[in-house]
């Protein structure tokens, strides 16, 4: 007899760089996410400037109903809702007048009702002494301020990804631990893995991590996120594998960063709810033709089986696009449509994507 597990604070982050999803799109994935299992939505896009360069300015009218309809729309099933907020750089000059406007942005944030604060220090120039020390300010400000029920932060270098030195500057000597011991015990910290895109999570790794923050991580998954120079070339389908069966144990919790394509992640997505709940008993290949069938229909899904390999591994540079162009036109489905627009070329990279 297959025994289940239940399954962990496990949610999707919108947190990727380039075309986001629409608010009919992000409404829509509230029934898809409660019927597999998932916890959280965190609306986070690069791609919202009030939330990043322009943080201190706020949105559209409009786009703030959007939002206050959405919040009401995923509490009433029962799922929490999250923002997250890339105040740019605010630890360079964080005065009077910065401290002002970051209380003045969480009391706007309240106002919506956000389950979850994410106070994201990450794509910032971090090669500065002073880096924790101030960052622990802020994040103490704005636990202070909010009334979410969870906060999580970020770090300007959430993983030991050499990348993350590249391009932002050296990590200054005693970063992370410097925050592990002077961020508040409720707040948790966002962790990529060993690599930005880590594609396994080893106990030992996890383990080592806990220590250096004094605290479970709070993992932030980069599959199947597809938004980078090299990897919008490619749709990431394939079913969640090499996530450790003790990972609910070794984590405070697990955001997943999903495609530029909404529809479509919801192939893998489903996979990793699967993972959880099924533990040592897991096979992805079964656990991808279950989500295949259930989000696809037969049609799509016998295509897509034949065409998934080409889609994660060749990529756009590879195959004929005219041929494949044809098959999938000829399917009706919102998974054939973004398919369609991926060949097409309107996926194109965000240069912004400093990561890749």
């Amino acid at each position: 007899m297959t025994t289940t597990k239940k399954s962990p604070y496990l949610g999707v982050i919108e947190g990727f760089f380039g075309r986001s999803w629409t608010f009919q799109e992000r409404y829509d994935y509230a029934d898809f996410l409660k019927k597999v299992a998932y916890c959280f939505y965190i609306y986070a896009p690069k791609s919202d400037p009030f939330l990043r360069k322009s943080w201190q300015k706020n949105w559209s009218t409009e786009t703030e109903k959007e939002l206050q309809s959405l919040v009401k729309h995923y509490h009433s099933q029962g799922l929490d809702f999250g923002v997250g907020l890339s105040p740019f750089e605010i630890y360079r000059n964080y005065d009077e007048s910065a401290q002002k406007k970051l209380a003045e942005k969480v009391g706007r944030l309240n106002e919506l009702d956000v389950d979850i604060l994410c106070l994201l220090f990450d794509d910032m120039r971090g090669d500065l002494p002073a880096l924790a020390k101030t960052q622990i300010q802020i994040t103490k400000d704005v636990l202070a301020k909010t009334t979410a029920k969870k906060v999580i932060m970020c770090p300007t270098y959430y993983s030991f990804d050499p990348v993350l030195g590249k391009v932002f500057g050296t990590m200054p000597e005693d970063y992370l631990e410097d925050l592990g011991s002077g961020l508040p015990s409720e707040v948790d910290i966002f962790w990529t893995g060993e690599k930005v895109c880590s594609d396994k999570y080893p106990d030992n790794h996890l383990k080592k991590v806990q220590q250096l923050l004094k605290r479970k991580p709070f993992l932030w998954d980069n599959y199947p996120v597809n938004d980078g120079a090299k990897m919008s070339k490619y749709l990431h389908l394939k079913a969640f594998e090499n996530r450790s069966n003790t990972l609910d144990e070794l984590t405070s919790g697990h955001a997943v960063n999903p495609m530029n394509q909404p529809y479509l992640s919801r192939i893998p997505l489903q996979t990793l709810s699967d993972s959880y709940a099924q533990g040592i008993h897991y096979q992805a290949d079964q656990a991808l033709d279950k989500s295949l069938k259930s989000n696809c229909g037969d049609a799509l899904a016998k295509q897509l089986k034949n065409d998934i390999d080409n889609f994660q591994e060749k990529g756009l540079d590879n195959f004929e696009l005219d041929q494949l162009i044809k098959k999938y036109a000829d399917l009706e489905s919102p998974y054939a449509t973004e398919i369609l627009a991926w060949l097409k070329g309107e996926y194109a990279f965000d240069p912004e994507c400093l990561t890749d």
